[in-house]
C-alpha cells in the first residue's frame, strides 16, 4: 500500500482542525443570550478564543493519540527508544505560534476594552487613580502635577464609560445605584424614584453611577456581560445599551457575606412607551409631600388627629372617633 505524502497529509489534517474550531467556535452556545450592544463585542471575542482553544486541543491531544499509539512498546521489543536530544526548528515553531497568539488577543482585547468604554469612565481619559500620601494637615502644594486638575485627583471614576465615538455626549438615562448588604437600590435623580429593581428603556444609553454603603459588592448581568465592582468611598459607573426587551437577573459577584447569595433583583427592559408608563405609574404612587406631613411627631398629635387617617380608609364616624378619644 503506497503511503499519503507527509505534506498532504499535513495539509488535510489542517483544514480538518481548521473546520471543526471554526464550527465549535460559533456554536458551542455557552453563553446566555445578548442583551446589549456590549455583549455583541464581548461575545465575539469570546469566539475567537473559542476557535484558537479548540484548534489547540486538536493539535496538542491529536499528537498525543497519535504517539501513544504509532510508538508503544510492540511485543517482544525491549530495545531502548532512540537518543533524539531535540529539535531546534519545531521548538522555535512551537514557541512562535503561541507568543504571536497571545500577542494577537492582547491587542484585541484591548480594542474591545476600549470600544465597550474602558477608557474613558467619567466622560474623560482617567488618571486611574492619582493617589498622594500625607498627612491629614499637609498642602498638596507642589504635589499635584502641571496641569492636573485638583477635581480630577479628588475625584477620579473607575469603570466603563461612553465609546470614544459617544464621548462628551450625556447619557439618555442615568440612574444612581447603591449596594449594600443584601440589597441593590436604584434611584433616579430626574424623577426622583427609588426602586429595588432597575427598569430601563430599550436601545437608550443608560449610565449607571454605582457606590456602596458597606462592602465591596459586584453589580453583575450576565445577559449585559457587563460586570463592576461597587467599592464604598469610590465612584464607579457603567455605561450600557440594552438591545433586547425583558427581565434579566442582577447578581452580587463579590462575596459580601453571609446572605451574599441572596443579593438578588432584576433589570427590566421595556420598550419607550412601556418605559414611560411606569416612570408615570410610579410618580402617581408617590404621595403628595406637604411641609406639614415632612417630619410629622405622632407624639405631638392628638388621639383624635392620630386616629383621623384611619377612620377615614375604614369609613368611621368622625364624631364616634372624638367621643371615643375623651
Amino acid at each position: 500500500m503506497k503511503q499519503i505524502p507527509a505534506p498532504l497529509l499535513t495539509l488535510t489534517i489542517g483544514v480538518a482542525v481548521t473546520l471543526v474550531s471554526l464550527w465549535v467556535g460559533f456554536n458551542h452556545g455557552l453563553l446566555p443570550e445578548q442583551a446589549s450592544a456590549q455583549s455583541v463585542l464581548v461575545d465575539d471575542f469570546f469566539d475567537v478564543m473559542v476557535v484558537i482553544g479548540t484548534a489547540l486541543f486538536l493539535v496538542v491531544e491529536g499528537a498525543i493519540v497519535y504517539c501513544t499509539i504509532a510508538f508503544r512498546r510492540r511485543e517482544g521489543d525491549d530495545t531502548d527508544g532512540l537518543p533524539i536530544e531535540g529539535n531546534l526548528p519545531l521548538e522555535a515553531f512551537w514557541t512562535a505560534i503561541p507568543a504571536i497568539i497571545v500577542i494577537g488577543l492582547g491587542i484585541y482585547s484591548v480594542q474591545v476594552f476600549q470600544d465597550m468604554g474602558g477608557f474613558t469612565p467619567g466622560d474623560r481619559m482617567p488618571d486611574h487613580g492619582t493617589m498622594i500620601a500625607q498627612s491629614p494637615d499637609a498642602s498638596l502644594s507642589g504635589l499635584v502635577p502641571a496641569g492636573a486638575e485638583p477635581e480630577l485627583l479628588a475625584k477620579s471614576v473607575y469603570g466603563f464609560g461612553a465609546p470614544l465615538e459617544k464621548e462628551g455626549i450625556a447619557a439618555d438615562l442615568e440612574v444612581n445605584v447603591s449596594g449594600m448588604q443584601y440589597a441593590w437600590i436604584f434611584t433616579y435623580p430626574d424623577s426622583g424614584i427609588v426602586d429595588g429593581e432597575l427598569h430601563v428603556p430599550v436601545n437608550a444609553d443608560v449610565q449607571l453611577n454605582i457606590s456602596a454603603q458597606d462592602v465591596i459588592h459586584s453589580f453583575w448581568v450576565p445577559q449585559f456581560r457587563l460586570k463592576q465592582d461597587a467599592i464604598p468611598g469610590k465612584d464607579t459607573e457603567l455605561r450600557f445599551v440594552a438591545i433586547k426587551p425583558g427581565t434579566y437577573p442582577v447578581v452580587c459577584a463579590e462575596l459580601c457575606g453571609g446572605y451574599h447569595g441572596a443579593m438578588r433583583t432584576q433589570v427590566i427592559v421595556h420598550s419607550p412607551s412601556e418605559y414611560q408608563n411606569w416612570v408615570q405609574s410610579r410618580i402617581a404612587q408617590a404621595e403628595p409631600t406637604t411641609a406639614e406631613a415632612i417630619a410629622t411627631n405622632p407624639a405631638d398629635l392628638t388621639d383624635t388627629e392620630y386616629l383621623a387617617p384611619y377612620a377615614a380608609e375604614i369609613d368611621f364616624d368622625a364624631q364616634l372617633l372624638a367621643h371615643l378619644a375623651h
